[in-house]
C-alpha cells in the first residue's frame, strides 16, 4: 500500500452516496428525537416526585392535625356535637325535676 497525503482543507471534496446522506440525516434527526422525549420525561417525572412530596407532607399534617381537632370538623360531627349538648341540657332538666320531686316527697313524709 502507498502512503497517500492526504490534505484537507476548507476546499476538501467528499463523494457521499445519497442514501449514506439520508440515513445519517435521519440517524442524527432520531437521536435528537430520542434525546428530548428522555428529557421530557424525566423531567415529567421530577415534577411528579415533588407534586408527591407535597402530597406526602400535607397527608402527614392532616394526620397530625385531625385527630386533635385542629382541621376542622365534618358536617356530621358538627350535627353530633348539637344532639349531644341538647341531651346533656335534657338531662340536667330532668335531675332537675328529679331533686324537686325527691324534695317533696322528702317534706310529706
Amino acid at each position: 500500500m502507498e502512503d497517500q497525503d492526504h490534505n484537507l482543507s476548507e476546499k476538501s471534496k467528499v463523494s457521499l452516496d445519497i442514501k449514506a446522506l439520508i440515513g445519517m440525516v435521519i440517524g442524527v434527526i432520531s437521536i435528537a428525537g430520542v434525546w428530548f422525549s428522555l428529557t421530557a420525561e424525566i423531567s415529567q417525572l421530577q415534577l411528579d416526585v415533588i407534586r408527591m412530596q407535597d402530597d406526602v407532607e400535607l397527608n402527614h399534617e392532616f394526620r397530625v392535625k385531625w385527630p386533635r381537632g385542629e382541621m376542622g370538623a365534618l358536617p356530621d360531627d358538627a350535627k353530633q356535637d348539637l344532639r349531644i349538648e341538647y341531651l346533656q341540657k335534657e338531662v340536667e332538666e330532668l335531675r332537675q325535676v328529679v331533686k324537686e320531686l325527691e324534695i317533696e316527697s322528702a317534706r310529706r313524709k
